[in-house]
């Protein structure tokens, strides 16, 4: 009997640019995924964005994401659950 719908948890370093103009992701920078939120880094708000728009983007819950390092900096590790590192490179790469 095999594992079914394994899914390792996927660390992910990221370099996050508050009030910018518009919410994306720029691409990788040095291994580091950029991303860009347009809400104020102030009470929370650019980690909700952030978290939003990485789970619209890659088509899971938000609940899935977690931000494991750097909650107060630009310089962050997120934690996603359920997308195989495959699929999140796929994803990302289309843009």
């Amino acid at each position: 009997m095999g594992i079914k719908n394994y899914n390792p948890d996927i660390r992910l370093a990221l370099r996050v640019t508050p009030n910018a103009g518009r919410n994306e992701i720029t691409g990788y920078k040095d291994r580091v995924l950029q991303v860009r939120v347009a809400a104020a880094p102030e009470k929370g708000k650019a980690n909700k964005l952030l978290i939003d728009l990485l789970a619209t983007t890659l088509g899971i819950r938000k609940s899935a994401i977690t931000i494991i390092k750097g909650e107060s900096s630009r310089n962050k590790v997120v934690l996603i659950k359920g997308i195989s590192s495959e699929k999140l490179s796929k994803i990302l790469k289309q843009g």
